[in-house]
């Protein structure tokens, strides 16, 4: 690690920062400064043992984050908006704050994992919280000129395996794919395939600083997403043919952002599958991805 330029890396132990912590630790380009709030976690003792420095920092005290930034060449930056109960959340006070810390300490590089200002590119029709504060983080990043790359995930292949996965019909044999996107194609990926396209972005600031770069390894509609997991399952699972409307019908109370995602997903935001194949050429097309996954279905 002597001589090698520092990348830190927050919410380590996480889905996203322990993807871009091991494609950085594989490359061997850069220095990996691991950061935790809980250092004694399994996970956090695995990134040491793998060469990580792991250091603890909470993104609430911003003391710790200053020293987890101090003498580091670049971050990648990732916040949780989930982390906190209200819509009102702490995501955009903390991803601010980063920018000011990154702003200040010099740091040459920021990979953040952003998404779009919904509420604002709507004019106010759609809110979608969760997206909306990371889009405000992303502006205010830009607009103190600290040198950022945001970087926007589409849905993730792995919520298949938890909160939109398919459900069985009474029949007891076949299944319905309950994904409210009704016939228009979404960008999918695996959050696993975010880590080296970070550090391709790391390794060439020049082509890719300022930008926002919205990260898919495909385009499919519900039906195809279906007859995917039903060839590599074997079992009958069909599109449920959702509506946001109707889904939103379904939701508790206080989860309509979760029906605005999908009606923003409808709207088609630009995600650019060919130049994540480049950044990312090992990226898992959908298909891949089930065959890794498929004894997690429909159990």
């Amino acid at each position: 690690m002597a001589g090698k330029e520092i990348i830190v890396v927050f919410g380590a132990t996480g889905a996203q920062g322990n993807s871009v912590v091991c494609a950085l630790l594989e490359d061997h380009t850069f220095a990996v400064r691991a950061v935790t709030r809980d250092a004694s976690k399994p996970a956090a003792a695995k990134l040491k043992e793998a060469g990580a420095e792991v250091v603890v920092a909470d993104l609430d005290d911003e003391k710790s984050v200053e020293a987890a930034l101090k003498g580091a060449h670049g971050a990648f930056v990732v916040t949780n908006a989930w982390d906190h109960s209200s819509e009102h959340n702490k995501e955009i006070t903390q991803g601010k704050m980063l920018a000011d810390l990154a702003k200040r300490l010099g740091l040459k590089q920021v990979v953040y994992s952003g998404l779009e200002n919904v509420k604002k590119l709507t004019g106010g029709k759609l809110s979608v919280f969760h997206f909306d504060g990371k889009g405000e983080v992303e502006e205010y990043f830009r607009h103190i000129g600290c040198h950022m790359t945001s970087v926007r995930l589409s849905f993730y292949y792995e919520n298949f395996l938890d909160a939109f996965k398919p459900q069985k019909c009474q029949d007891g044999k076949t299944y319905v794919l309950n994904l409210p996107m009704s016939d228009v194609p979404m960008d999918g990926i695996s959050v696993k395939d975010l880590g080296p396209a970070v550090v391709t972005i790391l390794k060439h600031p020049s082509h890719y600083s300022g930008k926002n770069i919205g990260l898919s390894a495909e385009k499919l509609t519900v039906a195809q997403y279906a007859h995917i997991m039903s060839e590599v399952t074997g079992k009958t699972i069909k599109d449920g043919k959702i509506h946001p409307d109707d889904f939103e019908k379904r939701l508790s109370h206080g989860m309509k952002h979760m029906a605005n995602m999908f009606r923003f997903y409808m709207m088609r935001p630009e995600r650019d599958v060919e130049l994540t194949h480049k950044l990312n050429p090992k990226v898992k097309s959908f298909h891949q991805w089930m065959e890794e996954n498929k004894a997690q279905f429909c159990n």
